[in-house]
């Protein structure tokens, strides 16, 4: 059994010690938002927070969460970043299909985080390694950027 702490609340589940971390949260814990993109940590997708780092839940084996909490989109909002975050995407029209979203989302809450009033170019380059087939990246740039001047 591995003890996690997940968006608050304490956890166990009987997985093996290398199981990616996205596949306990989804098929063990039944929080979906969290998507399976490419397996390979490329896409960006099952982008998760972890010890409040934004990590690649698809290639992340459970047992390197160890006692570091773990906060999926479902949560992000308890956040007064993620909240910001959440209202600028729904301000901007950013999803179309949504499926990256929740990685998208995730990776801003991070970046802000570290960087709260970043130019367009730092923008650019923290969200470039998260995906949208649908290519709505101006909008995630906009959305980025206008959560932070909220939380100024």
């Amino acid at each position: 059994m591995i003890s996690l702490q997940v968006n608050g609340l304490t956890v166990e589940v009987d997985v093996a010690e290398d199981t990616p971390l996205l596949w306990v949260l989804r098929e063990n814990l039944k929080l979906t938002g969290s998507k399976f993109g490419c397996g390979i940590a490329a896409c960006g997708a099952c982008t998760v927070h972890v010890g409040g780092n934004a990590v690649r839940s698809c290639s992340y084996p459970v047992s390197a969460v160890g006692q570091q909490p773990v906060t999926t989109i479902e949560a992000v909002a308890a956040d007064p970043v993620g909240k910001a975050v959440q209202v600028a995407w729904i301000k901007h029209d950013v999803p179309q299909c949504g499926y990256c979203q929740s990685g998208q989302v995730m990776t801003a809450v991070d970046f802000l985080k570290k960087k709260r009033h970043p130019s367009e170019a730092e923008v650019v380059a923290a969200m470039g390694g998260n995906l949208c087939r649908c290519g709505a990246y101006q909008r995630i740039k906009a959305a980025v950027l206008d959560a932070s001047k909220s939380l100024a």
